[in-house]
This record gives C-alpha cells, structure tokens and sequence, in this order.
C-alpha cells in the first residue's frame, strides 16, 4: 500500500469531491445540476437523489447568560424549555416547540463553559452539542443520563476548536413537538479579514392546518413543508458595496438533505462541519448540507446600490426563495473587492493519520435490528467498536437500508478516504449521508479517551433517531 496523500486541491468551480476509479488518486467533483438564473420562478435543477449523491460523495440575538470567571472560565446558565415560532406570520398563534432559548451562542476558542442545564420540558432530555470534540464528561446518554422534568445538572465543556457548532435538546421520539437547535459560534485567537460575520441556521417544518407541526420521527400526513433561516420564511442581509461576508450555513433540519444556492454570487467555501477546509469555490454558488451539518463560505457584496442576489433552497423536489443577498445605499467599504481567502487558522487537526496501521471495523448503516432508539439507548449494551487512544481508526460504513442514511460521530472529526485508502479529501467532516448499498471509508485519530455517540438516521422525515456508541481507550 503507497502511504497516505491527501486528495489534490479543488479545481475552480467545484463543489463536493467524490471517490473516483480504482487506480487514481486525485478526485472528481459531483456536478450539481445545470443552475440557471430565476425569471419567473426559481430554476435550481436537483432531484432528492442528486442531494443524496451529492452530499454522501462529501459529504443576531442574544447569547446565553453568562459570567465571566478567571483563567478562562464562563458560568452558562441553559434551559430546554416550551417555546414557540410564528410559522405563518399574521394568520394564527405561534408554532409550539421546544428550544434552548433563541439566538446564536458566541464564546472564544480556549473557554471552559461551566454548564448547568435544567429541563423544562415535559419529557426527559440531554443536552446534545454537535461537533465539539473531546468532551467525554458532556456526552449526552454515555455520561449525562436524561433529566427528568425539573431536574439540573452541571458539567464543563472546553472549547477546543474554533468553528460553526450546534446545541440543541435531545429528547426521545415520543415528543409533542419538534426541537429547535441553537447555534454555537466558537470563534478564533487570530484574526480573519472579513467585514461581517452572519449564521444563517435553515430549518425544516411539517405544519398542520391547527398551526402545531410534526416532530421528526412521525408520519408527516396531511401537513406542508415550511423553511425557515433564522426563524424566519424570508431572510435578507444588506450589506455595503465590496464588503467581505463570513456566512455559517447550518442545515437545522433533522431528516433532511438540502442545497442552498446563492444565485449569480462566487461562494468561496472555507470551513466544514466546524473545521477549517482548503478554500474552493462552489459551483454556481450551492452548497449540499446533511441534517446538523455546516458549511462556512466567504462572499463579497459586489456591484451598485440595489444589486440584488436570491438565496434559494432545494430540497430535492423543488427550489424556492428563502432570502436575498442585497448591496446596500451606504458608501462601498473599498475601492474593489478583496483577493480570494487564504485557509482560515487551524485548529491543530491531526496533519496525518497512519492508514497503514489503522484499526478498522465494519459499520453497517440502515440496520435498525443493531441499533437502539434514544429510549431505547442504554450506555451497557456493549459498543459498536473498540479503540486505543493514539491509534487510527477506519470505519467502512455500509448502507444496508432502502434509503439514503446519515452517520454522525461524536467525539471526533473524521476524513472521507478515496477508494484506495491512499488518501482523503481535504476538509474534516462529523456528518456524512451515504446511499443505499454505498460502502463508504472514513478514518481519525482516536486522541480523546472516552465513550461517544454514533448517530444515524435515514433521509425521511418518519425514520427514528438510531444510537450506538464507542470507546476510546
């Protein structure tokens, strides 16, 4: 076996590389359709298959109250509690859900949140934060058992990375309503040349005629699809002439594969999943996200006052506006747009993983009879692997279900392999969707002792949340 090499850089235009044909080590890239620009309605050429494809090749407001302690330390004080959202403005009450509060979260990387979470929901819950790495102790199931109604609990929570994450409640499939995640920006020691820093979480309802709407995991019958980003059906974001926008895209769905496309706009993309990736453009301006996934891109508001560019969203059906991308009347910031970004800092990721002597397992996706429900979930049942701590781990995920599953791991980043486990591709991932009888590689380091979550669910909005879990050792 040759020893590991990272995939060759992105060619201009591309958007998500996919493993290619034994024998070659560079990669392709997945074309996402023909694009072309909206007259009377959107034209934004994908099917729910194309998502699919696309991602499994790839795969302002308020923060939470807190205190500032010494030598780093922040007291956060976080609540599941009943909330609501105005689905149809001006026509009925506010959408029930359940939430941590509204709004992203910004902390700096280095912090050490000391956490106390209560549960105000009229079910069990954990608190669940997507992405951050190394955090044993806050393991939702494996080390924080679920809160009762009322109940509190403690816990520290460093932040190791900076980058674009997600918090929200963990409850089982038997809840009322559906739960809304919560941004959670970490953001650097060294700066970044942007002028403007905007999450733009995107999240999927299925609403009923009586205004309540469908949690995952049940049958969505008789009800109809709504997007919102931010909490809103439409988004927009003025900014002035030549300004340097950092967007987070966050796919806040739960089931749901999605593409964002920004429509006659260079979308530079810069961080995945939270971890700094080697810059490329997408392809005309879209973007592929699996459910809690993120993507981070860099655009610049070119042209005069007025210019206008739509955001729009598909869902593998259809596309729709969701907002727009608009020049302001303010004087332009500077005379011409900036060069194309340099790689965002780094978050001290492991530069190789030793593939040669990597431990591996078998993972097979879409069998439900190996996997247990979030009440179903108990941390004794025995692993689904074992490894030691310092070692390389590859997992060959096998999708053995009907459709397209989602693997999430918790605890740490991984890499998608090429074919030949000669390399990988060059961005980190925590997500990945894979299709029906696709077998797909992934490989990390395991640095951080402990027991982690694994995470997947098939692309329909039905489907349970299916659980196991790891050890490092």
């Amino acid at each position: 076996m040759r020893p590991p090499v990272r995939s060759k850089k992105m060619a201009a235009g591309d958007l998500i590389p996919r493993p290619i044909a034994t024998g070659q080590v560079h990669s392709k890239m997945v074309r996402i359709g023909p694009m072309t620009s909206p007259v009377a309605r959107p034209e934004f050429s994908l099917t729910r298959r194309d998502l699919m494809a696309a991602f499994g090749a790839a795969a302002l407001c308020p923060a939470w109250p807190a205190t500032a302690l010494a030598q780093g330390r922040t007291a956060v004080a976080l609540k599941a509690r009943t909330d609501g959202i105005s689905l149809r403005p001006g026509s009925g009450p506010e959408t029930p859900v359940w939430s941590l509060g509204n709004g992203e979260l910004r902390f700096k990387r280095g912090e050490v949140l000391d956490v106390t979470f209560g549960n105000e929901l009229p079910v069990a819950a954990t608190l669940d934060c997507r992405g951050l790495d190394g955090v044993p102790a806050a393991e939702p199931l494996t080390s924080r058992a679920p809160l009762a109604t009322g109940a509190t609990d403690s816990f520290q929570l460093p932040l190791r990375h900076a980058g674009t994450f997600l918090c929200a409640p963990l409850v089982s499939d038997d809840a009322s309503a559906p739960t809304r995640p919560r941004p959670l920006i970490v953001t650097g020691t060294s700066p970044v040349a942007i002028d403007r820093d905007e999450v733009l979480l995107i999240e999927e309802w299925r609403l009923r005629s009586d205004v309540t709407a469908i949690p995952p995991g049940n049958d969505p019958k008789d009800s109809t699809p709504i997007h919102t980003i931010n909490g809103k059906t439409s988004y927009d974001i003025s900014a002035p002439g030549n300004a340097r926008l950092r967007l987070r895209f966050i796919n806040g769905s739960q089931r749901s594969v999605l593409a964002v496309k920004l429509e006659n706009l260079e979308v530079r993309v810069m961080a995945i999943d939270g971890q700094p990736a080697e810059p490329f453009p997408a392809r005309n301006g879209a973007l592929i996200l699996a459910p809690g996934s993120r993507t981070d891109v860099f655009v610049d508001a070119v042209g005069p006052a007025g210019t206008t560019f739509a955001i729009l969203l598909h869902d593998g059906k259809q596309a729709h506006p969701v907002g727009k991308l608009v020049v302001s009347n303010e004087p332009p910031l500077r005379a011409a747009a900036f060069p194309p970004a340099p790689p965002l800092p780094g978050n001290d990721m492991p530069a190789q993983i030793d593939l040669k002597n990597a431990t591996r397992f078998d993972l097979a996706l879409g069998a439900p009879a190996e996997w247990f429900r979030t009440a179903d979930f108990k941390p004794s049942v025995a692993p689904a692997f074992q490894a030691k701590a310092g070692r390389a781990v590859v997992l060959a995920l096998t999708n053995r279900g009907a459709m397209a599953s989602v693997f999430h791991l918790h605890g740490h980043h991984f890499r998608l392999l090429d074919r030949l486990d000669d390399g990988w591709k060059p961005y980190w991932l925590d997500t990945l969707a894979v299709e029906p009888g696709q077998t797909q590689r992934i490989a990390f380091l395991a640095e951080y002792p402990g027991r982690y979550l694994i995470e997947q669910v098939a692309a329909d909005w039905a489907a349970p949340r299916l659980l196991r879990w790891y050890n490092v050792q």
